[in-house]
C-alpha cells in the first residue's frame, strides 16, 4: 500500500492550504475585542484573551519565511506553540473561534511539522462551520489523510467517507478510504467505498483514475471476492479496452467464473476478437492452447486449425510442439467430411422436434465463420426449444449477430445470458459496445 500512501503524502505537500502560511487558509485571522465576523458570530472575550500570543506566532512565522529564513531555524523558536494553540483550542466556543483556532493550530503544526495538531486544526475549522461548502470535501481528504499516514484507520474513515461522497477531486481519497477499510479486515466494503467513488465520478462526467480499476482489482482478488474482481476488470476494460486488460478480464471472469470447456470456448473467442491473443507470447501461449483445447479437432475442426495457424504464424505456438501438430494433422483430416455433412445435418434439425440439432448445426457453422447461418440456425432452436443450454445458444447466437455487425441485436442476446456465462455474456456486450463506435 505504500504507493497510496505516497500519493497521498504528495497531495498534502502540494495543498498549499496545508503549507504553513498557505494562502488557502490566508494570513493569521485578525483577533480584536471589537471585531465582529460576518457569520458564526463573534469571538468569544475567552478566545480574544488567548489568541493574541498564538496570532504573534503565526504571525512572526510568516515573517521569518518570507524572509527565507530556513525552516528548522523557524521551528526552534516555537517551542511554546504547542502550549499556546491548547489554549486558544480549549478556549474556543463560537464559529468564529473554531475557525480562527483551526488555522492556527495549521499552520503552526506545519511549521512544527506536528501532523496532530495540524489534524485538530482542519477538525475545528470544519466544525466552525465558516468553510465554503465546495472546499468541505478538500478538507475532509485532508483530515483523513493525517489519520490515514498516522494508520489510524479506523479515523481515517469518516472524513474519507465524506470527501469520497462528496467526490472530492483528490484521487488518492477514495484509494486510501479502500484501503482503510481493507487493513481493518473489511475488503468487501472498501471496494464498495470505491465503486461510490466510481459512480460518483461518472455522474459528474469526470474521469476515473485507472488506479481505482487496480486497487480495487487487487483488494478482491486477494480478499477471493470473484464477484467483485470480476466487475471491476468489466467497468476497466469498457473504460480502457487495451489487450491486456482484455485478457486480464477474461482470464478473472473463468478463475472465478467456474467455466467448463464450452464456457473456456466462447472464452477463446471473446479473446480472438478482443485482440487479447495478441498479446506477447508469454501472456497468451496457455491461452491458444486452451482454445485448441475447447474447439477440439474432434468437433470443431475448422476452427481448430484457423486457431492453430494463427499461434503459428504469430510465433507463439510451435510447430515441433506434439500437442500442436497432431491436433492440427488431426483437425485438418476431418474439415471436408465436416463440412460436407453440413448440409444434411441443416434438413435434419430444421425437421427435427425440438432445437437441440438445430443448435449443434449452428455450432458448426459458428466455428467456420458463417455467422448469418449460424444466427438462423441458432434462432431456430430458441423458438424450438428442448433439451440444450439456453445460455450457451443465446451466448452464441450473440457472436454470431457481433459477427455480422449487428451490435444491439448481439447486446439483446447477450443480456438474455445467466448462470455461469452472466460474466462472459457482460464482457461480449462491452466488446459489442465498442465496435459499434464509428
Amino acid at each position: 500500500m505504500k504507493f497510496v500512501a505516497a500519493r497521498a503524502a504528495l497531495a498534502v505537500a502540494l495543498s498549499t492550504g496545508l503549507a504553513a502560511g498557505g494562502a488557502l487558509l490566508g494570513a493569521a485571522p485578525a483577533i480584536a475585542k471589537e471585531k465582529e465576523a460576518p457569520k458564526g458570530g463573534t469571538y468569544s472575550k475567552e478566545f480574544i484573551a488567548v489568541a493574541g500570543p498564538v496570532q504573534k506566532l503565526v504571525q512572526d512565522a510568516q515573517a521569518a519565511k518570507a524572509k527565507g529564513t530556513p525552516d528548522a531555524q523557524i521551528k526552534a523558536t516555537l517551542g511554546g506553540a504547542a502550549d499556546a494553540v491548547a489554549k486558544a483550542e480549549a478556549a474556543a466556543k463560537t464559529g468564529q473561534d473554531k475557525l480562527a483556532a483551526g488555522q492556527f493550530a495549521v499552520q503552526l503544526g506545519g511549521f512544527l511539522e506536528d501532523n496532530a495538531m495540524r489534524s485538530r486544526g482542519i477538525k475545528n475549522m470544519i466544525d466552525s462551520g465558516l468553510l465554503e461548502p465546495e472546499k468541505i470535501p478538500t478538507f475532509n481528504f485532508y483530515l483523513g489523510n493525517f489519520a490515514y499516514s498516522a494508520k489510524d484507520y479506523q479515523g481515517a474513515l469518516d472524513p474519507l467517507i465524506k470527501a469520497v461522497q462528496a467526490n472530492v477531486s483528490e484521487d488518492a481519497a477514495a484509494e486510501m478510504l479502500a484501503d482503510s477499510y481493507t487493513q481493518l479486515g473489511k475488503p468487501a466494503e472498501g471496494i464498495a467505498a470505491l465503486k461510490t467513488a466510481y459512480d460518483a465520478r461518472k455522474a459528474a462526467n469526470g474521469t476515473v483514475p485507472d488506479n481505482w480499476y487496480t486497487r480495487a482489482k487487487i483488494i478482491a482478488y486477494k480478499a477471493k471476492l470473484g464477484p467483485q474482481a470480476i466487475e471491476w476488470s468489466t467497468l476497466e476494460v469498457a473504460a480502457q479496452p487495451t489487450s491486456l486488460n482484455w485478457l486480464g478480464a477474461g482470464q478473472l471472469a473463468r478463475e472465478f467464473g467456474g467455466f467448463g470447456k464450452e464456457e473456456s470456448l466462447d472464452l477463446g473467442r471473446l479473446f480472438l476478437r478482443s485482440g487479447a491473443l495478441d498479446n506477447d507470447k508469454q501472456y497468451v501461449t496457455r491461452e491458444f492452447i486452451e482454445y485448441v483445447q475447447a474447439a477440439d479437432p474432434r468437433r470443431l475442426p475448422g476452427e481448430t486449425v484457423k486457431i492453430i495457424e494463427l499461434g503459428l504464424s504469430k510465433g507463439v505456438l510451435e510447430q515441433s510442439d506434439v500437442f500442436v501438430s497432431d491436433s492440427l494433422s488431426q483437425a485438418k483430416g476431418r474439415i471436408a467430411a465436416d463440412k460436407a455433412s453440413l448440409v444434411g445435418l441443416e434438413k435434419d434439425a430444421r425437421a427435427a422436434a425440438d432445437g437441440k440439432l438445430a443448435v449443434a448445426t449452428a455450432d458448426a457453422y459458428l466455428s467456420y465463420d458463417n455467422p448469418a447461418k449460424a444466427e438462423e440456425l441458432y434462432q431456430l432452436a430458441l423458438t424450438k426449444g428442448g433439451a440444450f443450454d439456453m445460455d450457451r445458444a443465446e451466448t452464441r447466437l450473440g457472436i454470431a449477430q457481433l459477427d455480422q455487425g449487428k451490435f444491439d441485436a448481439a447486446k439483446a442476446s447477450f443480456a438474455k445470458v445467466g448462470g455461469v456465462r452472466a460474466p462472459l455474456a457482460k464482457l461480449w456486450s462491452v466488446l459489442a459496445d465498442q465496435k459499434a463506435k464509428p
